[in-house]
């Protein structure tokens, strides 16, 4: 299974999660607080901060020519229009890094955190927002624009919104419930447009475009037609809502609707950020989906989702038909410490992805995450998703056998049935089904 010549191979990772003692984010007072998972800190995390090149190196020697990162916020501008030149430099040396290894950066503006003291001053609730975002944004466009060729200006804002005002696994202020989510989604849909028309002004050959967590949210088989239309309803709002109104400049949100000013076609693409399924009924549980599965699932560590990789089709078909732009997979990962489900999880994830570039879906790149073990937020260090292990307390890389097989997929371009028999022999009826007929990841 051959993919073209020029598609992007890459890892990802976000700031917070890798660079370590961001102590002027709301997410270290969150973990100063105990909100994270058996109280885990994320303290250095993965030290890029002072030493990111380390594991840039190992983005090369994977084979990957592409790397989605993120800046902080609460260093560029660590208190209101008070601009770090020393972190500017540092998000230059890395992102310097990356060209001089072959890695063409994807850069995401905001990935769930912010400064405190825009947290102080009501940040995504409060209308101030707009204005600082837009500022943050053209700093970084003067400062480190030439270097950038894709943005992100918001890394999965319904997902951000969700954990933090209606499941408050997210810091969060005085804000919660189904008001601020609403209040708080419009001002992050303005926060998009003002970054992209900032980001246009200066570069209109720039591409920017979008990374949202899109999932399959459906009843189960033995369902009621309730849990069916919940369903849909979940699906809806969940999936659709955010690009839906980045592509007609109308928000849907669970009650009405509203028409906003310069939003429309602020996106040149559809990131997709994808990892399970979940069946959900009504009425809804806690937490709003079901966190049990049948006897034949594959079920990931900590129960975060089951292992669906035909779902990963599934969004591809409904974002191209929905919105007819270039398409990237900006996240696809799953939380295995031991390994024994990600050869497989690749293998099949990508023929999905191979199989939509067969029927000339315009799938540009693929972003595996992660490229190492990092600070999982509220589930701390719990959950690994990196091809690489990392001890967290010595700093050690450790190369899982899946690392070895993203490299020999990233070099090779390809997908074969050799790769299948040493890394997930389980694959091979599965992908080359002639082997045993009637198998398929497929329903």
């Amino acid at each position: 299974m051959t993919f073209p010549p020029d598609f992007l191979w890459g890892t990802a990772t976000s700031a917070y999660q890798v660079e370590g003692g961001n102590a002027n984010s709301d997410w270290w007072a969150w973990e100063e607080a105990g909100h994270t998972l058996n109280g885990d800190r994320s303290r250095a995390a993965c030290d890029w901060w002072a030493n990111a090149e380390r594991d840039l190196d190992l983005a090369a020697e994977l084979g990957t020519n592409a790397h989605r990162l993120s800046l902080e916020w609460s260093r560029i501008e660590p208190e209101p229009s008070v601009f770090d030149p020393e972190a500017l430099a540092r998000y230059r040396a890395i992102l310097e890094g990356c060209h001089a290894r072959g890695l063409e950066p994807m850069v995401t503006l905001h990935h769930f955190s912010n400064p405190l003291w825009l947290a102080e001053k009501g940040d995504f609730n409060s209308d101030v927002v707009v204005d600082y975002f837009r500022r943050y944004t053209a700093k970084v466009v003067g400062e480190l624009g030439d270097l950038i060729p894709t943005w992100v200006p918001i890394n999965e804002p319904v997902t951000y919104s969700v954990m933090r005002y209606l499941i408050g696994a997210f810091p969060h202020q005085r804000h919660t419930g189904l008001g601020a989510l609403m209040e708080g989604l419009h001002n992050l849909l303005r926060c998009h447009a003002a970054a992209y028309h900032t980001i246009k002004a200066a570069y209109p050959a720039a591409q920017v475009g979008t990374a949202d967590n899109l999932q399959i949210f459906e009843a189960r088989p033995d369902g009621t037609a309730l849990d069916r239309w919940w369903a849909g309803r979940v699906s809806r709002f969940y999936n659709d809502a955010w690009p839906d109104a980045l592509h007609t400049g109308r928000f849907h949100g669970l009650a009405g609707s509203r028409r906003m000013k310069d939003i429309a076609g602020t996106f040149d693409f559809n990131g997709i950020n994808y990892y399970t399924r979940f069946y959900v009924r009504f009425p809804p549980r806690a937490g709003f989906v079901e966190r049990e599965w049948g006897p034949e699932a594959l079920v990931s560590d900590g129960d975060y989702g089951e292992v669906y990789p035909y779902g990963l089709y599934r969004v591809i078909d409904r974002v191209w038909k929905r919105y007819g732009k270039p398409i990237y997979i900006t996240e696809n990962g799953v939380p295995d410490a031991a390994d024994r489900l990600r050869p497989g999880f690749l293998l099949d994830h990508l023929r999905q992805v191979w199989q939509a570039i067969s029927f000339c879906y315009p799938i540009m790149g693929y972003y595996h995450w992660s490229l190492l073990d990092n600070f999982e937020w509220e589930r701390g260090w719990s959950q690994r998703f990196g091809l690489i292990a990392l001890d967290p307390e010595t700093q050690e890389r450790t190369w899982r056998p899946s690392a070895h097989l993203y490299r020999e997929i990233c070099r090779s371009y390809t997908l074969t049935d050799d790769m299948a028999a040493r890394y997930a022999p389980e694959m091979l009826p599965i992908m080359w089904p002639g082997a045993e007929p009637g198998l398929s990841s497929e329903p």
